[in-house]
C-alpha cells in the first residue's frame, strides 16, 4: 500500500501486513499508519490526499472554535476504533486553500476521501461512535 507522510509529503509503499507494524517515512522517520489523526499542512495536503491509497478523513478544524476543539477526543478516539483509515486534521485557517478548494463554509467539517477524490462529508461536531459509524457506512456504500 501507498502512504505519504504527513510531515515531508514523500510516498512510502508499505506492504499490507506491516501496516500494523508502524512503518515510519523512509526519508524522515515519521509515522505513517499512527493511530492518532496527523496534522497535514497546505503544501502536504493534496498530495497526501491523492496519493494515499487508505481511505483519508480529514477533519477541517480551527483553534478558536469551541465545537473543533468539543471534537477533537472523539476524533482521535475513532482513529483508534478504524486502523485502516488514515485520520487527517486540517487548519482551516492556516491552510486557506485547501478550505477554499474543497467548499468548507462551516467548520469542524469531515471529508472523507478515496483513491484521492471526495467520497462524503459532514459537518458540526460528533461524538466518536458516530464518526466510527458514520465513516464505516459511507466506505460501505462507496464500495470499500
Amino acid at each position: 500500500m501507498l502512504l505519504v507522510c504527513p510531515h515531508c509529503a514523500a510516498t512510502n509503499r508499505v506492504p499490507d501486513d506491516r501496516l500494523r507494524d508502524a512503518p515510519v517515512c523512509a526519508r524522515c522517520g515519521t509515522a505513517l499508519a499512527d493511530a492518532r489523526p496527523a496534522d497535514l499542512s497546505e503544501a502536504v495536503f493534496p498530495k497526501y490526499i491523492r496519493a494515499t491509497e487508505a481511505p483519508v478523513l480529514v477533519d477541517f478544524w480551527a483553534a478558536w472554535c469551541g465545537p473543533c476543539r468539543q471534537m477533537a477526543p472523539h476524533f482521535e478516539a475513532a482513529a483508534q476504533q478504524l486502523p485502516d483509515v488514515r485520520f487527517a486534521k486540517v487548519d482551516s485557517d492556516a491552510a486557506r486553500q485547501a478550505s477554499a478548494a474543497y467548499g468548507v463554509r462551516s467548520i469542524p467539517t469531515l471529508i472523507l476521501f478515496q483513491g484521492g477524490k471526495e467520497v462524503a462529508r459532514r459537518s458540526g461536531a460528533s461524538s466518536a461512535g458516530d464518526i466510527a459509524a458514520w465513516t464505516r457506512a459511507q466506505l460501505a456504500h462507496a464500495g470499500a
